[in-house]
């Protein structure tokens, strides 16, 4: 397990609230983007792909705050972009850490040794390093040479100044299961990582490589070779066991949890999910009440949603499971 006991506490027992109060949809990740700009341009990115005026749009720290209160997500994933970039980011983060939530800022790390005094070490706090291969599959999935070493060189200071550090992985069509793994490998022997996210990638419309993305049968065969051995190799995988094994094609009848991870963009609350951008309302309660949640998700037979395993959509599903079964928790936790 690649989450410190305080998280894996804190978020047990936020769900076992919602579970006592009946609440059936609740969020359990707030994906927060301050802003869209970023100083890559990544071949699997649908980020990125707006025009000026709207890629220099900022959320100012207050509406990041707001938006963590109105949501109640114990875990705030701060995205975007680059969120290193914003002016604020700084007072974003310690606005969040003063509001105890679990936050994980998702950065290429090009500008991050640069920015470290910003910061303080917490254990609400850590860096989540976008890696997506070994320096020469990472160049390519960037399209820029050298960020590998950047990124690396900026972790291990990092590390050295006291901060979590974890990394992101995305999984394309086409990657070495090998090489996967000796990247996992190399994260938790060289760099001593704190946790590895591990995903593969959605199909976002407006990425400019369409053909990187997996098809559902691909994902199951692939991460089957990536994750074979992992708990005897001691990994550290900040995802819940039944994730993985739902990667692993063991749980085909998993769907999408999409207001699991609800997103807090430029534009407002985004439609219905952090992958797909239907329209945009001004508040969470709005978003919540007013999306038709019964058109998303593998069984809705929406196109859009037929090849997604995303993490966003899915550990949410996993993480209810888990929570179900007392009995298939218990033996998943003996198991791993």
């Amino acid at each position: 397990m690649g989450v410190n006991f305080k998280q894996a506490a804190s978020v047990a027992g936020y769900v076992l609230k919602q579970r006592i109060l009946r609440r059936e949809k609740y969020p359990l990740v707030l994906m927060l983007e301050p802003l869209l700009r970023c100083n890559l341009s990544c071949a699997g990115c649908g980020k990125i792909q707006y025009p000026d005026h709207i890629l220099d749009k900022r959320l100012s720290a207050e509406e990041c705050w707001e938006a963590a209160e109105e949501c109640g997500a114990p875990v705030v994933s701060i995205a975007g972009g680059e969120p290193l970039i914003h002016p604020e980011i700084d007072r974003i983060v310690e606005g969040l850490v003063k509001r105890k939530r679990f936050i994980y800022l998702c950065t290429n790390a090009l500008l991050l040794e640069s920015k470290l005094h910003l910061f303080k070490p917490s254990k609400y706090f850590s860096f989540s390093v976008h890696l997506d291969g070994l320096e020469e599959r990472h160049d390519e999935m960037v399209c820029q040479k050298g960020v590998f070493e950047k990124a690396i060189k900026a972790m291990k200071a990092a590390k050295a100044a006291g901060f979590q550090v974890t990394t992101n992985t995305t999984i394309f069509r086409g990657e070495d299961p090998e090489g996967v793994r000796k990247l996992i490998d190399f994260a938790h022997k060289e760099l001593n990582i704190d946790g590895m996210m591990i995903s593969p990638g959605y199909a976002y419309e407006k990425a400019p490589q369409q053909e990187l993305f997996l098809q559902r049968e691909e994902t199951y065969t692939l991460f089957q070779e990536i994750l074979a051995d992992h708990k005897s190799k001691g990994w550290k995988i900040n995802a819940s066991p039944f994730f993985l094994e739902f990667l692993e094609g063991k749980h085909p009848e998993y769907d999408c949890t999409p207001w699991g991870n609800p997103t807090r963009t430029v534009f407002g609350w985004q439609k219905p999910c952090y992958l797909l951008g239907e329209g945009y309302v001004k508040t969470f309660k709005e978003l919540m009440e007013t999306t038709d949640w019964a058109q998303y998700g593998h069984k809705s037979g929406n196109p859009k949603c037929q090849n997604c395993m995303v993490s966003c959509g899915f550990e949410a599903t996993a993480v209810h499971d888990h929570f179900s079964r007392p009995g298939k928790s218990l033996a998943a936790t003996i198991a791993g």
